[in-house]
């Protein structure tokens, strides 16, 4: 094998001599770069399971069509190409309260982040679930002169508002069933560190009232005490909600929203600052590759485009995911297009359903992808520029 340099071998599991299991263990020792392919009649998840924690490209049960292998060496040797085509890039990990992007939103927050570091106002973060704001609210917290206290998360809609109480409050003994002992609460035990109060907005009305007390007092009772407590504990909350509604509603108190935004950061969602989403996903490899022991480098021109074309409801966390399935599914350093699960593509307006409106967004991806080069844009397209500016003017 090492005389004939294949670049993927395809192997029976059951064989005289050795395994093919065995086979694999040999070939990833002394051999680097060659893939290989376990088949084998016997589809027992154990054999599966072997063959790909020991570095498998992919398992096949017999019999087998020769288009599914011929499907398999296409694969193996695009992937073989995207890594010779494109130089591996060491990224460092994102670190826990680092955030990325150069959209002028993001630079404002940053700049916002500096101001809140520099003084204890309460703060109101706003945006989409899994745009980023607890990572927001801890780079308030680590950038502040009292990083050494303690950040605590709660999320406010995962408790009943006894226990969301009890855990901020604490509680005295025989305060409620159960409570047979003294507990001090989050806003005791921070210090003059942060509280983050996440979805502020899914509380009750009467949570609500007890939290304004503190705020404009500094003080509070523990669940079933008589006795008041202080605190000196920074409050930052976060919420996905439409506050102004709910206060039309009945179901937010308005003096309350005033105290929490002395300052507010509004978050932009991710599809309103695509510009970021190579620089974020790119970010996100280091801790992907930790997480998912895959050494996965780079993200292919094509994934890119993917990437940018892609709604993101779920925003920032959403691309989190689809990169951790990608690297998972990737068996070299790059992650193709072909690799990513992108639920639906996102909704569209109706109205931008033509193929030709799908033609032209895809043009202005690649447009934008090449930083405005056409010809560049027209290469990657496989087209003329004569084309490329028929499809923009669609």
């Amino acid at each position: 094998m090492k005389a004939f340099d294949p670049g993927m071998i395809v192997t029976d599991v059951r064989m005289s001599g050795m395994t093919g299991l065995e086979l694999l263990e040999k070939v990833r020792g002394v051999m680097e770069g060659v893939e290989v392919v376990v088949m084998t009649a016997h589809d027992d998840m154990e054999t599966a399971v072997t063959a790909m924690k020991s570095g498998a490209f992919d398992f096949l049960v017999k019999p087998v069509d020769p288009k599914t292998v011929q499907a398999l060496a296409d694969r193996c040797f695009r992937e073989r190409e995207l890594e010779a085509s494109e130089v591996a890039e060491s990224v460092t990990a994102l670190p826990r309260g680092r955030l990325v992007g150069r959209d002028p939103r993001m630079i404002d927050i940053y700049k916002t982040i500096g101001v809140l570091a520099a003084n204890r106002a309460t703060v109101l973060v706003r945006g989409e679930t899994g745009t980023g704001k607890e990572v927001i609210a801890r780079a308030i917290h680590e950038n502040s002169s009292h990083s050494k206290e303690p950040f605590i998360a709660v999320n406010c809609t995962a408790l009943t508002d006894t226990l969301l109480e009890s855990e901020l409050f604490g509680h005295v003994k025989g305060a409620f069933t159960g409570a047979t002992g003294a507990r001090k609460g989050y806003f005791e035990l921070a210090g003059k560190g942060t509280i983050f109060l996440d979805e502020i907005g899914d509380t009750s009305p009467d949570f609500q009232t007890k939290l304004l007390r503190v705020l404009q007092e500094r003080r509070f009772y523990p669940v079933g005490g008589e006795q008041p407590r202080t605190t000196e504990a920074r409050v930052i909350a976060a919420t996905h909600q439409p506050i102004e509604r709910l206060i039309e509603e009945g179901r937010f108190r308005e003096d309350l929203y005033f105290r929490l935004k002395v300052v507010e950061v509004d978050v932009p969602p991710l599809r309103e600052r695509r510009g970021d989403i190579e620089l974020i996903a790119t970010a996100l490899l280091g801790k992907i590759r930790e997480e998912t022991q895959r050494d996965v480098r780079r993200i292919s021109d094509e994934a890119v485009i993917r990437l940018r074309e892609y709604e993101w409801p779920g925003n920032v966390r959403e691309l989190e995911n689809a990169l951790m399935r990608a690297a998972i599914v990737a068996r070299g350093t790059v992650i193709g297009a072909d690799h990513l699960i992108l639920e639906g593509m996102g909704a569209r307006n109706p109205d931008d359903l033509t193929l030709e409106a799908a033609i032209a967004r895809h043009v202005r991806l690649v447009l934008d992808h090449a930083d405005g080069d056409e010809s560049a844009a027209a290469t990657l397209l496989g087209v003329t520029k004569k084309e490329l500016r028929s499809h923009l003017a669609d």
